[in-house]
C-alpha cells in the first residue's frame, strides 16, 4: 500500500484535472518497485483511476514482427475508491469499492500495511490538514494568498522536507509494543533514507549534487571501416614530386 507518511512532492496546479493526476502518478511510479504489489486508495475524483492505470503499465512485445508493443497494467495493482457523502457539512455515508482488482487480495495488502481493516483515505486527509496548518496560503478563509504559484510550490517543498527529515512522527515514535520504533523517528528514517533526525540548519545547508552533464552526440555518420593501426607508417598524401617520378623511371 502506498504510505502517505513519506511525503512525495506533488505538482502544484491551478486546476484539478487529469493532467495534474497524470504528473502525480508518474512521481508515485518512480518511487515504487517494478511489478510489485501495490494498493492505492483514492477519493471519488474520476481522473485518479485512469491516471493510475496509465502510469502503472509496461510495454510488452507479445509477438515477433512489426507492430507496436502492447501496454499491460501491472498484474498486482489494486485501486480502492472511498466516496464520502456529507449533508450540511456532516458526514452521513461512506461508500467503499474496488475500482481495479479484487478486494480479497487487496485486503491482504491492507493488513500487511497496518493501515486499518477497511479502505480509507484518512492518512492523506490528515496530511492535508498538516499542510493547511503550517502553510498559510493553503488555509481556508484566510487573508494570506500566494501571489505567484512558484511561491506556493517552494513553500510546499519546504514543509514537505521538514515533515520528512526534521520532525519526529508521533505514530512512528511510539514504543515497540505499540507498533513504533521506541525512539524519535521521522518518515525519512522509516524509509531508510537517513539514520538520524535532521536539524533545520542541516537541512538548509545540505548541498545537492548537480545533475551529470549530458554526453555530447558525435556528429557525422558512424565509422564502417576499422581504425588504422597507429604503428604502421603513414602513406604520403598528394601527388609525388617530378624529381621522384623521373628518378624512378630511369
Amino acid at each position: 500500500m502506498v504510505s502517505t507518511r513519506l511525503w512525495i512532492a506533488g505538482e502544484v496546479s491551478k486546476t484539478r484535472d487529469s493532467n495534474l493526476t497524470d504528473r502525480l502518478m508518474e512521481q508515485v511510479r518512480r518511487c515504487c518497485l517494478a511489478m510489485t504489489a501495490i494498493l492505492i486508495c483514492t477519493d471519488g475524483f474520476a481522473a485518479y483511476p485512469k491516471s493510475i492505470l496509465k502510469a502503472f503499465r509496461n510495454k510488452i512485445k507479445a509477438s515477433t514482427g512489426p507492430g507496436a508493443p502492447k501496454k499491460v497494467v501491472w498484474p498486482r495493482l489494486y485501486i480502492g475508491t472511498v466516496i464520502k457523502r456529507t449533508v450540511k457539512r456532516r458526514l452521513k455515508e461512506i461508500f467503499r469499492r474496488m475500482s481495479h482488482g479484487k478486494w480479497r487480495k487487496a485486503k491482504k495488502l491492507l493488513k500487511a500495511s497496518k493501515g486499518g481493516k477497511k479502505l480509507n483515505t484518512s492518512f492523506i486527509e490528515r496530511f492535508n490538514g498538516t499542510f493547511r496548518e503550517r502553510l498559510a496560503s493553503l488555509t481556508r478563509k484566510c487573508r494570506h494568498a500566494a501571489s505567484k504559484i512558484e511561491s506556493l510550490h517552494t513553500g510546499m517543498y519546504l514543509i514537505g522536507c521538514t515533515y520528512n527529515f526534521c520532525l519526529a512522527h508521533h505514530e512512528l515514535s511510539k514504543s515497540v509494543t505499540k507498533g513504533g520504533f521506541g525512539r524519535p523517528y521521522t518518515p525519512a528514517m522509516a524509509s531508510s533514507i537517513t539514520d538520524h533526525v535532521w536539524s533545520f540548519l542541516e537541512l538548509m545547508t545540505y548541498k545537492v549534487a548537480p545533475p551529470p552533464l549530458p554526453i555530447p552526440k558525435k556528429k557525422g555518420r558512424p565509422r564502417t571501416k576499422p581504425p588504422k593501426d597507429p604503428s604502421l607508417p603513414k602513406k604520403p598524401r598528394g601527388r609525388p614530386r617530378k624529381e621522384a617520378v623521373c628518378s624512378s623511371t630511369t
